[in-house]
């Protein structure tokens, strides 16, 4: 399987977001962006790191997971 480029990743983040029932935005572009360079494209590592994000934005008591929130998912996944 190839990876996605940086637009098919957005549009997954926005697809999955959707399917959990989710009309608004969760993921500012930097964190997208920032989660798409660093699963390289990759679906699962994508998802994987979405995941802790979004719990990293809850923690902060945040809406909208921005690039601090990828970047402290990136380093939480890549401890485990």
């Amino acid at each position: 399987m190839q990876p996605m480029t940086a637009g098919e990743t957005s549009g997954y983040l926005r697809h999955h977001t959707r399917l959990a029932g989710r009309s608004d935005t969760l993921f500012s572009d930097d964190a997208a962006a920032f989660i798409h360079h660093t699963a390289r494209g990759y679906p699962r590592a994508v998802g994987r790191l979405a995941v802790a994000a979004l719990l990293a934005t809850y923690a902060t008591h945040k809406t909208i997971a921005d690039e601090t929130a990828a970047r402290a998912a990136a380093a939480e996944v890549s401890d485990q």
